[in-house]
């Protein structure tokens, strides 16, 4: 009697509860089943190759072994290929957010000749696989002198269709309003796209920084064509190569795949409010 007095006092029936109760519950059955490959990851990094090769499934491993990493690091240019990739994935996520910025802001409030036929080239972009692009793009590098260079890797993945698309959705959901009283005071359009615009453009942007951090990290070939030598290689190059090996390290593999996966997952934990804000308000307002 009293926990039915207390359900019907919060207004919550009991099939609503029971509801409530089954979602959780698949959230969390969904969310164990993500989180195993990451676990199974570490897990194998602290392995020896004995437990690799058994016959069982070992989820935790019989003997700890932290020298995987120290062997991992010391036995490959891991540094060196974190560096370039922290390099690349960097400088390709600031030049999306800037391009992307200008560009879509130019689509959602400027008005000229051409300008839905124009975006809409832009997004037909989006339906052409990344591998039909590959081979045009490095003749381009190649003319341009870039191969195995920093801006080789960095150039063409500056500005992307999927940035422009976001960033202009979420600057149809703002009102037009605060840019007119802005202009009115005398601001001009960079004036109002900085000062107006872009602090209220906080999850978008964190959202398109993860998708392009995420996406540059973790591409493989565009790096495995334009790049030469090893001092350029990525950390995917590198665990591709490690792989490739004629006896595999199983242990320092592992341990290099999962300090490739840290910086990502860093990042998405420290922008994974702004990120779903982000997705939410884009996408609303056509």
């Amino acid at each position: 009697m009293a926990g039915e007095t207390t359900t019907a006092r919060r207004g919550l029936r009991p099939a609503e509860i029971t509801q409530g109760t089954l979602v959780w519950t698949a959230l969390l059955i969904g969310a164990a089943f993500s989180l195993l490959p990451y676990l199974w990851m570490v897990s194998s990094s602290l392995k020896t190759n004995d437990d690799m090769y058994s016959a069982t499934i070992q989820f935790l491993p019989s003997q700890i072994r932290w020298d995987n990493y120290v062997r991992a690091w010391s036995t490959a240019p891991v540094g060196r290929s974190l560096l370039n990739s922290v390099i690349v994935a960097s400088g390709c996520t600031v030049g999306n957010l800037v391009f992307s910025v200008l560009t879509a802001y130019a689509f959602a409030r400027l008005r000229f000749r051409g300008r839905e036929i124009l975006f809409l080239a832009i997004l037909g972009t989006m339906m052409i696989p990344h591998q039909a692009t590959l081979i045009p793009t490095f003749i381009l590098m190649r003319w341009f002198g870039l191969v195995d260079s920093y801006p080789g890797l960095i150039l063409p993945g500056m500005i992307t269709a999927f940035g422009i698309f976001l960033m202009r959705q979420f600057f149809l959901g703002i009102p037009t309003e605060l840019e007119d009283a802005a202009r009115v005071d005398g601001c001009g359009r960079i004036r109002c796209l900085i000062k107006i615009m872009l602090p209220l453009c906080g999850p978008a942007l964190s959202a398109l920084a993860i998708f392009t951090f995420t996406q540059t990290w973790n591409d493989f070939f565009w790096p495995l064509i334009i790049v030469r030598s090893s001092q350029m290689g990525t950390i995917q190059i590198l665990i591709s190569a490690l792989k490739a090996q004629d006896l595999v390290d199983w242990g320092a593999l592992m341990a290099t795949v999962t300090i490739a996966a840290t910086p990502t997952m860093i990042l998405f934990v420290s922008l994974q409010r702004y990120f779903v804000r982000g997705i939410v308000m884009t996408g609303l307002k056509g």
